[in-house]
């Protein structure tokens, strides 16, 4: 435990007063620390046999002692002086190293330890250094914007609580900033904290701007002294905004320039290439010299054809600077002749005609009735095939939406024409009579038939296409009879008859039993003579047969008689 007993002896005050005088210290011994860490500082003498005690002491500015600890080899006492800036901060060990807690910077002294017996005093100095690592550099105090060509405070670098005071360097694009008369400007200055004897280091910069320092960064850095050397450490980049004039005014067009059509809205859009972009310019339209104040924006609605030509724009306070665009507003116009619905008689003439008026070449197609012409309809005699719904369409390819289209419905009239017709069944029973019409609107059919017969299908209509159609009906007369086929539409009506002779059914009748009665007689009369042929032949054949029996016996006898000749001569 520490007591506050210290040795009276006049004789060794004596020596401690007098040691520096009496015995040179030893070398230089140096303690770097950093700020709050604790300070440890060895003896760095042996301890002799005859020890009597040690004490720690620091050296004033003038050179008077400060004796701050001490501690008996005998007792093995430790006692602290009564020094107000090392209460509870110190600790002296067996061996007598000094440790002080809490680093600060006015604890850079020397410090000297002494071990002394009773004939003399061992002395061994310590130089204690104490070292604040400063904080990361900040720039403050920024200028909203930098205009070119115009010397301005860029901002304030500032690094706090360093010791010993460290030195701040500016940056852009990574290459230091160094001071350049009417460019670049830099003012340093530092501050220190009585109650901590710390540092806070600023550093001012005034810049020259330039385009070329448009989304440029900027940094600072700060360097220091530690225990271990020399550090730096850099801020965090800063952009700043560029303020220029413009030099370049451009005007553009919304929409594009090749898709304006008649009654589309125009707009005008007028940029400037400084920073900030100018807020008002001044647009001239074709044929008027004097321009009009607006936004960057000015809005045409509703344009018309009349609309095209140059448009300008420029700035509002110096005219010379202008940009124009040429606009072109499309049209297309079509006209057809006759248009809408028209009505014309069978065989009539009928010129037709498709109009274009456009600001470019356009496309022309005919239709009729949903398809495609391959050439433009021409009519110099109508017929019934030439109704239908026609229309004329054209259209500009480059500009999206610009087509017209006009349409003509034809009608083509005709009064009823009828054509009959007769077909016999090849059995001969019954007769086909067709009544083939011709007429628009669709005439109506009815049939009379005058006389007595077995109507088998009285009426049976085909599909009415362009014009034509027929009705047929079958009967088979029983006496001559007349057909008549009456057709009739708004325009008129038609009749046609056609007579039918019930004779004609007969006589084929007939024809047809006296050709079977031949067939049947022509078959007898071949049976008969192939019967008269067979007799004839039969009895031929019978004659012969009894001529050869007759010969054959001849021949016996005659040879019966020649043997009977040989047997005499024998």
């Amino acid at each position: 435990m520490a007591s506050k007993a210290a040795p009276s002896c006049r004789l060794v005050f004596c020596l401690l007063i007098s040691a520096a005088v009496l015995r040179p210290g030893l070398g230089w011994y140096i303690v770097n620390s950093e700020y709050g860490d604790t300070i440890v500082m060895p003896c760095r003498v042996d301890v002799p046999q005859n020890l009597m005690f040690g004490k720690w002491k620091y050296e004033k500015a003038d050179g008077s002692p400060v004796f701050i600890a001490f501690r008996s080899s005998t007792k093995k006492s430790v006692h602290y002086d009564d020094v107000p800036e090392y209460k509870d901060r110190l600790s002296l060990s067996e061996n007598y190293t000094l440790s002080i807690s809490n680093a600060r910077i006015n604890d850079k002294k020397r410090f000297v330890c002494m071990l002394v017996t009773e004939d003399n005093v061992f002395e061994a100095p310590t130089i204690v250094k104490v070292f604040k690592q400063p904080s990361k550099p900040e720039i403050v105090n920024k200028a909203p914007f930098l205009e070119t060509e115009q010397l301005k405070k860029l901002g304030d670098c500032v690094s706090k609580d360093s010791y010993p005071p460290a030195n701040i360097t500016w940056y852009r694009g990574g290459k230091v900033l160094q001071s350049l008369e009417g460019e670049v400007v830099i003012n340093r200055t530092k501050k220190m904290d009585p109650a901590t004897q710390l540092y806070t280091m600023t550093s001012s910069l005034e810049y020259k701007t330039t385009k070329a320092d448009i989304k440029m960064p900027f940094t600072c850095s700060v360097s220091y002294y530690g225990p271990s050397g020399q550090k730096t450490v850099h801020s965090e980049q800063t952009v700043f905004d560029i303020y220029y004039p413009t030099e370049q005014v451009t005007i553009q067009v919304l929409p594009p320039k090749n898709a304006i059509k008649e009654g589309d809205n125009i707009t005008l859009k007028c940029l400037g290439n400084g920073n900030p972009p100018p807020e008002e310019f001044l647009f001239y339209l074709p044929g008027q010299p004097e321009g009009i104040r607006s936004s960057n924006t000015y809005t045409l609605t509703d344009v018309r054809r009349n609309a095209t030509g140059d448009y300008k724009c420029s700035l509002v306070d110096k005219k010379s600077m202008i940009a124009s665009t040429s606009i072109t507003v499309h049209y297309l116009d079509l006209s057809l002749n006759p248009s809408g619905e028209v009505t014309k008689q069978i065989g009539d003439a009928l010129p037709v005609s498709c109009t274009i008026s456009a600001s470019r070449n356009a496309t022309v197609v005919w239709m009729k009735d949903n398809t495609r012409l391959k050439s433009s309809p021409s009519f110099s005699s109508l017929h019934y095939q030439d109704a239908g719904n026609y229309v004329c369409e054209t259209a500009l390819q480059e500009v999206e939406g610009l087509k017209k289209r006009e349409s003509l419905t034809l009608i083509v009239e005709g009064k009823p024409q009828i054509k009959m017709t007769k077909k016999t069944d090849p059995s001969g029973l019954s007769k086909t009579i067709i009544c083939h019409v011709e007429g628009f609107p669709k005439p109506a059919i009815q049939w009379t038939i005058t006389g007595s017969g077995s109507v088998i299908n009285q009426t049976e209509e085909s599909p009415y296409i362009n014009g034509r159609y027929y009705s047929k009906i079958i009967i088979s007369p029983e006496e001559n009879v007349t057909l008549t086929c009456t057709a009739e539409n708004q325009l008129e009506r038609t009749v046609n008859s056609l007579n039918v002779s019930a004779n004609e059914n007969r006589e084929k009748v007939n024809d047809q039993a006296k050709l079977i009665v031949g067939i049947v007689v022509g078959l007898l009369l071949a049976a008969l003579v192939a019967g008269v042929v067979y007799w004839l032949y039969m009895k031929k054949s019978k004659a012969v047969s009894k001529h050869v029996n007759k010969d054959l016996g001849n021949l016996e006898e005659n040879k019966k008689l020649e043997e009977n000749n040989h047997k005499t001569e024998a």
